[in-house]
């Protein structure tokens, strides 16, 4: 379903391919600034893809589900983040919720496509 890819890749996007635009942007905005906000607040955004701590890899996957924001943050050198800073579990936090609203932005939009709800 290219809506649900489209809105992993960024957050809002399938709605925008959907044509519920406002919600789309409103969408792109929110979660991407909140994404922006834990990356600037030195969230720690490198992999944890063992199983031997369920907590990490489960954080790891929420991050992940940013989609494209998340890949670009890590190529651009944003991945170790700085333990010491005091802001640093806020930004852990915000990197893993923005992932996770955006699982959810998946799933509406997934919705909006197959027509069990409107795009409004």
């Amino acid at each position: 379903m290219p809506a649900v890819i489209l809105a992993w890749l960024l957050p809002g996007l399938g709605h925008l391919y959907l044509r519920p635009t406002t919600k789309g942007l409103v969408l792109l905005i929110t979660i991407l600034t909140l994404f922006s906000l834990g990356v600037a607040w030195d969230a720690r955004l490198a992999p944890y893809l063992r199983l031997d701590d369920l907590l990490a890899f489960l954080r790891s996957i929420a991050q992940m589900a940013m989609g494209l924001p998340y890949f670009i943050a890590r190529s651009l050198g944003f991945d170790a983040g700085l333990v010491t800073a005091p802001s640093h579990e806020y930004g852990n936090t915000f990197t893993e919720v923005s992932g996770l609203l955006n699982i959810l932005v998946m799933l509406d939009a997934y919705d909006i496509a197959v027509g069990r709800k409107s795009g409004s």
